[in-house]
């Protein structure tokens, strides 16, 4: 059965969960704080003089159905199911947060950890807040609909630094009028535009969990990459994590073309003033580029409304929420027709005003 870590509380011996307001471990039970780093360190001396446990032979295999394994919680030997990329959880039955350290080793060891500044209690004003003042949101949605467990997630993400360089071809044209007593006349000129030029980018982020939706963590960046952290277990506790389960290869188109279009909205900017400017040829390679893996604290949440599933989510370090609402097709209707009538009684004011007032 795979290795299940608990941080326990030195002093009164609870599960302890790292808290997003202190920025350190903190015991839920006796409310003492702990720095991450000695908190690892006590329990590695306390590891070494614990005495080895006797090996019970089973004849029963770890669960694995359907992608589904088994595990052993520390504190009450309560039976954990998880999926195959569960790194972190908390125990049903106890409460007690658990790490499963397996799932974050070796090549899926992430490098570096942006901790929660956010609690729970932020992401449910967020999300209350994020309801105010939408005129075409159905009356009934905040009353009527279902908002499930609201999550603290770690989501593995790719962060790609690399050295882009880019060639660019526009088509352009001037256009030139003018008169004489006869005529009057049109020039127009014909241009090849073009442009190169090259960028540095750094920890150009794409998430590398299939659960997760690519437009939803996309919307919430950007995070403060400044205060990323060495990765440490510690940070887990209390929160859920994921092992990736999208490969570093998988998401380079996406790369690739984040870099392109911030490439080819830069060389656009240099062209000068065209009557048009269209674009006729562009490419743009990366001839140096690292992946590295970062866990990125994300809150989850959803909300079911009329057999429907609205997802959200919220950036556990800035609070940027994004999400879709519903949209109340009547409402929707009857403000647009309000803003047709409007519009076409400021035309028929301003055509009454043009005519002049009749003698």
């Amino acid at each position: 059965m795979p290795q299940v870590l608990e941080y326990k509380c030195p002093k009164c011996g609870g599960g302890i969960a790292f808290d997003s307001g202190a920025q350190k471990m903190k015991c839920p039970y006796c409310e003492t704080e702990f720095d991450a780093e000695v908190l690892r360190q006590f329990h590695q001396a306390e590891e070494t003089h614990t005495p080895e446990e006797t090996e019970w032979e089973e004849s029963a295999q770890p669960w694995e159905e359907g992608g589904l394994q088994g595990y052993r919680c520390p504190s009450c030997a309560g039976a954990l199911v998880g999926e195959a990329t569960t790194a972190a959880t908390r125990c049903p039955y106890c409460g007690n947060p658990a790490v499963l350290p397996d799932r974050l080793s070796g090549a899926f060891r992430p490098e570096f950890v942006i901790p929660f500044k956010l609690d729970k209690q932020a992401a449910m004003k967020a999300f209350e807040g994020n309801l105010k003042g939408k005129r075409l949101l159905p009356k009934r949605f905040k009353d009527e609909s279902v908002l499930g467990e609201i999550t603290g997630v770690y989501v593995p993400f790719w962060l790609h630094d690399c050295q882009a360089q880019a060639q660019t071809t526009y088509r352009a044209t001037q256009v030139h009028h003018w008169s004489d007593r006869h005529y009057d006349y049109t020039r127009t000129d014909h241009y090849q535009v073009r442009r190169a030029g090259e960028a540095a980018f750094a920890g150009i982020p794409a998430d590398g969990s299939k659960k997760m939706d690519d437009a939803l963590m996309d919307a919430m960046e950007p995070y403060e990459y400044r205060e990323m952290r060495p990765f440490k277990m510690t940070y887990l506790s209390g929160y859920l994590a994921d092992q990736y389960d999208v490969s570093a290869q998988e998401v380079r188109q996406r790369v690739h073309g984040r870099a392109a279009g911030t490439m080819a909205q830069a060389l656009r900017g240099t062209v000068g003033r065209y009557a048009t400017c269209e674009l006729a040829h562009q490419n743009v390679w990366l001839p140096r580029a690292r992946a590295r893996l970062a866990l990125l604290p994300v809150w989850t949440l959803h909300a079911k409304w009329k057999d429907k599933t609205y997802a959200f989510a919220m950036n556990g370090q800035t609070g940027k929420f994004v999400g879709t609402l519903p949209c109340d097709n009547g409402r929707a209707a009857g403000w647009f027709f309000g803003i047709f009538c409007g519009i076409a009684a400021v035309g028929g004011l301003l055509a009454l005003l043009a005519g002049g007032v009749p003698q």
